[in-house]
């Protein structure tokens, strides 16, 4: 049977080249977060993101739903190494929402407006039995732009931000009797993303999670990696720990934290950790990318062959099952030792 995730690849491909491609376009598909197009001198950037119930975001706070939804949008932009300065948006109210509700959700939606300088510029409104948020963004890029191609063997991988916010909000959903007040934000990267194209040889956020980002750089670089250490959120090890579950969950499962995960090169690591100290940023190494195929985690004493895990949650037809799958491998063939 066809995997959902290879299917859309497909049909992808195929609207493709049906539609053609802009000779304006620099970036080929799936090799950056947003589109790039040539524009005079400069570049401008392009994305459009859907959020819905699949994404797992909690609606519990409707601020920090409508936050946690602009922040997935304009990371996009971020990971290209750009800055955002238009935004639009078509959405599907819930019937069932009040006006209290909506209110709130783009309050928060306003607050990540202004703090990234973004324009509202319009959009669409419906209503129905669920609901749907779609996000479009146009950027502006000044010198060359980042891709999800560019990554080489040797390089350093580091990340934003901790791991799991966003699996941490799948997992209270799934366990509403272990909701709490916790309703984790998302991150805006705005200012570290100035320093990460500095030195960027690659980048991608973290929509699906920080496992599929490793993976995504290393499908389109031909190379594979090693990482451990990983910066777990500590709400999100309390709740593991809490329900008997192993915290590469976090890790692993694809309701991602919106962060920006890129690469480095080696030589320029102690000068790139010196200007993030004198900001006040604090990037985690997550580890380094290698030529191999290899796909390699170690946690808590283990060495964890992550190469033969191809799971994808659009394969399952519930979210219990497709955990289910991935804690089969983690307690059978995946630990090396």
């Amino acid at each position: 049977m066809e995997k959902k995730r290879d299917n859309e690849q497909r049909l992808i491909n195929l609207i493709t080249n049906i539609l053609g491609e802009s000779d304006c376009r620099v970036n080929k598909c799936f090799e950056s977060d947003a589109e790039i197009v040539k524009f005079g001198d400069s570049y401008l950037l392009f994305t459009m993101d859907e959020f819905s119930s699949e994404d797992m975001l909690l609606c519990d706070n409707p601020y920090t739903f409508g936050w946690n939804m602009a922040i997935g949008g304009i990371s996009d932009i971020l990971a290209c190494g750009g800055i955002p300065l238009f935004y639009a948006h078509a959405i599907t109210v819930d019937k069932n929402w009040d006006e209290q509700f909506i209110k709130g959700l783009f309050q928060g939606v306003l607050s990540v407006l202004k703090k990234s300088n973004t324009a509202f510029i319009g959009g669409d409104v419906g209503e129905g039995n669920e609901w749907r948020y779609t996000v479009s963004i146009i950027g502006k890029l000044d010198g060359k732009p980042i891709m999800r191609k560019g990554g080489d063997a040797f390089d350093i991988i580091y990340i934003s931000g901790e791991i799991g916010s966003g699996n941490l909000q799948a997992a209270l959903k799934l366990y509403p009797n272990e909701h709490s007040n916790i309703i984790p934000a998302f991150n805006l990267r705005l200012k570290e993303s100035v320093l990460i194209r500095e030195y960027a040889t690659s980048c991608i956020d973290t929509s699906d999670g920080v496992f599929n980002a490793l993976n995504t750089i290393s499908q389109i670089n031909n190379t594979g990696y090693i990482v451990e250490n990983l910066p777990y959120i500590k709400d999100g090890l309390a709740l593991t720990k809490r329900l008997s579950l192993p915290k590469t969950l976090l890790f692993l499962a694809e309701a991602g934290e919106y962060e920006l995960l890129f690469t480095i090169k080696q030589d320029d690591e102690q000068e790139f950790l010196q200007k993030a100290t004198a900001n006040g940023f604090l990037f985690y190494r997550l580890g380094q990318i290698i030529s191999s195929p290899a796909r390699i985690l170690f946690e808590d004493g283990q060495k964890i062959d992550l190469e033969g895990l191809n799971i994808s949650a659009r394969d399952y037809n519930t979210t219990e099952e497709y955990l289910s799958k991935i804690m089969d491998k983690l307690s059978g063939g995946l630990v090396v030792w």
